[in-house]
């Protein structure tokens, strides 16, 4: 049986070489490269037939702004593989010949724009019969394959971030560095918050710890997932997509000069692409070559259950740019192979499991894992014993985005002037018999923030599981914290000071303050605090106790 002729446009390119060598090595197909300087592709042939003796390896030199469908026909093309770029602000031009030619076609392009107009060839690859598949990439088709098994049989979904943490020790091409620079600055259509908003393009910055790849800073940037995963998953807060350069220099610098175009003293910082390569480039020895992608969704699973999971991939000594190509090798071998049935012009989402990029990823140093654990603080902090608690306790910390509670509390304060002034430093409440009390706990990826308001005063921490054993949360009062050891039964918590420290400084025993907290339902079945604390020597610093229920409808009297 002949072989199918697969055509790799851009195949002398960096991702255009990583799919040569996939095809090569795992499939039977033949080759044609396809590229404008036919003196680098037929060098780039004759090495390749050295390597694999007897396959059928061709050079065409051809533009994609003028190959015709005839062109593709005399080359008997069957599957055309666009590895060209950047796809931003193009046209499917290269698809539409190819559907005019017969043949099935695949790009890398995580271009919006570009996989979004995508569709408009449906009518006419459905007519020939043929898979137009756009964005056979990192994002958006390894992305949803990914989200797609997180998510399969979820009764909700309530948030979803991507992010993509490429090392510093990887090629950087022109097209590339040019296709990054073209949105940065420039206004993004998000979803955040639970609705569409704007936001700068390489903004929203934020800084986060990615397993097995350390503390690395993130920004925004517009792909396709910005509005595929609202499509497709339909999360009922939010839908990002991240991006992150590993030293801090080049993706705080990126950030700050985003800002040029977003006050309009520039149009875009694509002419500046040239010179910002090559400052890449002098960098290029600093950082590592471990990068890796991480995928996280947050709702309700299939038991009922609010849940975290995620999915993170690490890829080091150099094999991270294999990644980008592999869902579009995935999905020629898969169409060669029978099994990949649909035909149309679509994003390239739904159309590959996870398992079959996995296959992929087995002949790279490509470690993937998911994680699954309890999206609440409380019962990520104490597993199993949670669900013990009195059903007051546990609903008083079922934090689903925002959780208000309201009551009344009384406070007793410091003992002396010294115990005061260390009270007021923490901001913690002064002293009244009765007093009405709001709590506003809000939660993020990493935890939750209480807001406490004591009649007109207020203070707030952060508390957080992080890596921390069973049954241990974290607090933290701006510069301050203290780690919890918490112990759960039917009556209630208990959590008392164990640690602390003041920025990266452990305090010593003898500093920690003395707090042996409890919470616990009364006779009309409300949630109450007593939080006793005190310093060695100063004595009390503050003792709060009181209810509270949820606040849309809270009783009156203490």
């Amino acid at each position: 049986m002949t072989a199918h002729r697969v055509l790799v446009v851009g195949g002398t390119g960096g991702f255009g070489q990583h799919l040569l060598d996939g095809l090569l090595v795992t499939t039977q197909l033949d080759i044609v490269i396809g590229a404008r300087d036919q003196a680098r592709t037929e060098t780039l042939v004759a090495r390749l037939r050295a390597a694999h003796p007897g396959r059928v390896i061709e050079a065409a030199a051809l533009d994609v702004m003028t190959v015709s469908a005839d062109d593709l026909r005399r080359l008997r093309v069957w599957c055309v593989a666009d590895m060209t770029g950047p796809f931003q602000n193009a046209a499917p031009r290269l698809a539409a010949t190819a559907i005019a030619a017969g043949c099935h076609y695949v790009d890398i392009a995580d271009a919006r724009d570009f996989v979004a107009n995508i569709v408009k060839l449906d009518p006419s690859a459905r007519a020939a019969n043929v898979l137009v598949a756009s964005g056979a990439s990192s994002t958006p088709a390894l992305s949803h394959a990914v989200l797609d098994e997180l998510v399969k049989d979820w009764r909700r979904i309530d948030r979803i971030e991507v992010a993509i943490v490429p090392g510093n020790r990887q090629p950087r091409g022109l097209a590339l560095v040019q296709a990054i620079l073209s949105r940065a600055g420039q206004p993004a259509r998000v979803f955040r918050d639970g609705h569409w908003t704007t936001a700068m393009g390489w903004g929203l910055l934020t800084r986060k710890r990615l397993p097995g790849l350390g503390r690395r800073w993130l920004s925004v940037a517009e792909t396709p997932d910005l509005d595929l995963i609202p499509a497709r998953f339909s999360p009922r807060r939010e839908g990002l997509f991240y991006a992150s350069l590993e030293l801090p220099v080049m993706h705080l610098g990126l950030w700050a000069i985003s800002g040029v175009v977003k006050m309009r003293l520039l149009r875009t910082l694509v002419p500046l692409a040239r010179p910002l390569q090559w400052a890449a480039q002098l960098l290029y020895r600093f950082g590592t070559d471990r990068g890796g992608m991480t995928v996280i969704a947050e709702g309700i699973d299939s038991d009922g259950r609010a849940t975290i999971t995620s999915f993170v991939l690490v890829a080091s000594d150099g094999d991270g740019p294999n990644i980008p190509v592999l869902p579009a090798l995935a999905t020629i071998k898969a169409l060669d192979a029978g099994t990949l049935v649909s035909r149309g012009a679509m994003p390239c989402v739904g159309l590959l499991r996870l398992a079959a990029l996995q296959n992929e990823f087995a002949r790279f140093r490509i470690v993937t894992r998911i994680f699954k654990r309890p999206r609440l603080l409380f019962a990520r902090a104490l597993g199993k014993h949670f669900d013990a608690l009195p059903k007051a306790i546990q609903d008083a910390h079922d934090v689903d985005g925002t959780l208000k509670l309201a009551g009344r509390a009384s406070v007793e304060g410091a003992a002396n002037p010294l115990g005061w002034l260390a009270a007021r430093v923490l901001r913690f409440p002064r002293a009244t018999d009765d007093i009405p009390v709001d709590v506003t706990m809000t939660a993020d990826p990493d935890g939750e923030i209480w807001v406490r308001q004591f009649g007109g005063g207020r203070f707030q921490s952060r508390l957080s599981h992080g890596g921390l054993r069973t049954g241990s949360i974290e607090e933290r009062f701006g510069l301050v914290t203290f780690r919890l050891a918490l112990t759960a039964n039917a009556d209630g918590i208990d959590m008392n000071i164990v640690a602390g420290r003041i920025g990266g400084v452990p305090l010593p025993g003898w500093m920690l303050p003395r707090c042996f907290a409890r919470e616990r339902v009364d006779a009309q079945g409300r949630f109450t605090f007593d939080v006793p604390m005190s310093l060695p020597v100063l004595g009390r610093l503050v003792h709060y106790r009181g209810w509270l229920v949820p606040a849309r409808n809270p009783p009156s009297g203490l």
